[in-house]
């Protein structure tokens, strides 16, 4: 295809388009690529490496006549003659995909160098050198064909061309070393033939700009021609496409739009938690609430294979749980009272738990839990809730953990609810002095009413009082000390100054002086604790400080810690289970404190950064449970190996095999993650953030 300019002539074009094979493109003898100084760093974690390696291995499996569509690739032909070399290509987008691959082909390379196995590697080995590097001619060297920006040129011409370190220079770390390490570590020589044909059979848009044409605005248009697919999208999409066309009617209708249908607008949310729920891992989230393909990415490791023969299965466990999502998120669905009220209470604490909840439910729907059981679960679930809520130490990041537990059964949950319930003396101290947090549904509970959608929160020392207020009838708040009315304003908002009123009788009491709401307000109240208000012969810090003890007695009571009888510590110095970690900034370089501290199976250790944490775990693990990772290595290709087969930092370990620590933090969080998991001892280690590691 081609775009014309608007002179009026047809011949005259600026923009040229037209599909190539991307490993032929490149292997041309003619091309060389510059990345111009504006680009961005190349920053591909290994997580996007994984997924292109394993894109690659997919369509090498299929018949020769498949490929895989990389996208487009946007460049301009270069006039500037002092660019090394002529007739370079001036790459505008696609240096992500582009320098990935020739990390991938260097490592499918020098993989079968260091065989050393004569054929059929030979050839391979040579039409990989026609892709990595384009020959040196009359008057230029011998250089690698994509060219990174000029700080980086070096360290990418060492990696592709497998140079020691100290030819670049500085061992630097960068994502170049990181994405070959990976690539390096997970190619066997007996794969590397298999992963150069699916390299051979991917494709791209080649769009190649003219001198004149304004490579800025195609950039944009490429880059934003419309909203982006949101995960949900994708993941509709991945599960139909590849199927016939009668296959995909078949899942839509039956199982994709009544998942829609019971989800709504929160079918992005359903994903998201039913993966949490699924894996007991947490899907990251950013700051602003977006997952950044996050729950897509999940749900393609969950589910990496859909064929045709499992999917239906997946697919009505999905809409199974699709329709546990609409009685949560529609409890007056559920027909047992006591069941829908303990829902509408979850729903007073957001969505975040409803991971957990679902699993319950799904139990509860398919008999596994009587109801006795369920009501008692949510019970103990919003006693968790709320009293983290009360002494603010936050309710987020909990969900997976719980899942986690609830695997091995209600009493395994209730005992890791127990471990992050606050006690009786920190919530009695938080209540006495902190405003009552959901204050109508703690008041409701408080004075047994279950619907208080008729009923306004009563501030019985009001939060604005007129200078004529009294408490006692003599003296008015303008006579009060200053200390006074501080002592007074410090309650205003605690459970002991709350109460729940009528809302005619409300507007009746807006500006009244407690003797007047005490005697023609309150004893018209339905609402017993309210009425019982009238009894009272005046109002302030005492008599809400007395009220506050009371009150609070009924609230640890309503709402018991799990498992108080069971002797379980809890953990009041804010550790995150290990599985629950994710990757934070620190400190800036050379002065990283991620971690206070990690606390391993008991041990204390002084281990700040993610780094050091996948040394020591690895090494410990190696001498305390080799063969677990052992499998690990089996399943993940790595991180140990038998030799430093290639530039980097390594570490020995016992019996001369060797750790490599050149991965990206994320990796190593990951590696670390799985590894403990694999060996069993996950749930016993925890990792205490820094100070500047929670802001980050």
């Amino acid at each position: 295809m081609s775009a014309h300019t608007s002179t009026g002539s047809d011949t005259a074009t600026n923009v040229t388009a037209r599909a190539v094979n991307t490993v032929a493109w490149l292997s041309a003898a003619d091309t060389a690529i510059v990345v111009p100084v504006y680009q961005r760093q190349y920053r591909w974690d290994i997580g996007r490496c994984e997924q292109l390696l394993t894109d690659v291995r997919a369509v090498a499996d299929r018949h020769d006549r498949h490929t895989h569509f990389l996208g487009s690739i946007l460049s301009v032909t270069s006039s500037d003659p002092t660019v090394d070399g002529l007739g370079e290509l001036v790459l505008i987008d696609g240096q992500q995909r582009i320098t990935t691959l020739m990390l991938l082909a260097a490592a499918v390379q020098h993989t079968l160098l260091a065989a050393g196995d004569p054929s059929p590697a030979d050839g391979v080995v040579g039409e990989i050198e026609h892709l990595l590097v384009r020959a040196a001619g009359d008057d230029r060297p011998a250089r690698t064909k994509l060219r990174p920006h000029d700080a980086w040129a070096e360290v990418f011409e060492r990696v592709v061309l497998g140079r020691p370190a100290g030819d670049a220079g500085p061992d630097a770390d960068s994502s170049f070393d990181d994405n070959y390490a990976f690539f390096r570590s997970q190619i066997s020589p007996a794969e590397a033939p298999h992963i150069w044909r699916g390299l051979s059979k991917l494709e791209h848009v080649a769009i190649s700009l003219a001198a004149n044409a304004n490579a800025q605005q195609i950039f944009e248009s490429l880059n934003s021609t419309g909203e982006p697919l949101r995960d949900h999208e994708l993941i509709h999409n991945y599960v139909l496409m590849g199927l016939s066309s009668a296959a995909q009617h078949h899942v839509e209708n039956t199982y994709w739009a009544p998942i829609e249908r019971c989800t709504g607008d929160a079918i992005g949310r359903f994903w998201r938690h039913y993966l949490v729920m699924a894996t007991g891992r947490e899907v990251a989230l950013n700051r602003d609430g977006s997952g950044e393909r996050s729950v897509y990415d999940a749900f393609q490791q969950r589910f990496p294979r859909l064929d045709r023969a499992t999917l239906d299965d997946h697919a009505a466990q999905w809409l199974a749980c699709a329709q546990v999502y609409q009685v949560l998120l529609e409890p007056d669905r559920e027909p047992d009272p006591r069941i829908a009220r303990q829902l509408h209470g979850i729903n007073v604490f957001g969505p975040g738990t409803y991971p957990l909840v679902m699993r319950v439910y799904r139990d509860y729907r398919t008999g596994v839990l009587d109801a006795e059981a369920l009501v008692r679960t949510l019970e103990q679930l919003q006693a968790l809730l709320l009293r983290r809520t009360v002494v603010e130490i936050g309710i987020s990041r909990l969900v997976a953990r719980l899942c986690r537990a609830s695997e091995a059964g209600l009493d395994a949950l209730v005992r890791a609810m127990a471990r992050i319930t606050p006690s009786d003396e920190r919530v009695r101290v938080a209540l006495k002095y902190r405003p009552l947090p959901h204050a109508g549904y703690v008041l409701g509970r408080l004075a047994g009413v279950d619907r208080v959608g008729d009923l306004d929160v009563e501030h019985v020392f009001p939060l604005a009082p007129s200078d004529h207020w009294t408490g006692d009838g003599v003296r008015e708040w303008a006579d009060y000390t200053e200390d006074e009315q501080n002592s007074h304003r410090a309650l205003a908002q605690t459970l002991g100054n709350l109460t729940l009123l009528e809302i005619p009788l409300a507007d009746r009491a807006d500006e009244l002086s407690y003797p007047d709401k005490r005697d023609a307000v309150y004893p018209h109240s339905a609402v017993r604790a309210t009425a019982d208000l009238a009894h009272q012969p005046t109002w302030g810090t005492a008599a809400i400080a007395a009220r506050t003890a009371r009150l609070t007695a009924d609230l640890l009571r309503i709402w018991a810690r799990p498992g108080a009888d069971l002797g379980i510590p809890i953990d009041d110095d804010g550790l995150t289970p290990v599985l629950d970690a994710v990757r934070r900034r620190g400190w800036p370089r050379g002065w990283e404190r991620e971690f206070d501290y990690v606390e391993y199976r008991g041990e204390h250790w002084e281990v700040h950064d993610v780094k050091y944490l996948f040394n020591r775990v690895f090494k410990r693990l190696w001498a305390d449970a080799r063969p677990d990772v052992e499998v690990f290595i089996g399943r993940r290709g790595g991180p140990i190996f038998p030799a430093p087969a290639w530039n980097g930092q390594w570490d020995t370990l016992d019996g001369g095999r060797h750790l490599y620590m050149g991965w990206d933090a994320k990796y190593m969080l990951t590696a670390v993650q799985d590894v403990l998991d694999e060996a069993g001892v996950a749930a016993e280690v925890y990792v205490k953030y820094s100070y500047i590691g929670e802001l980050m």
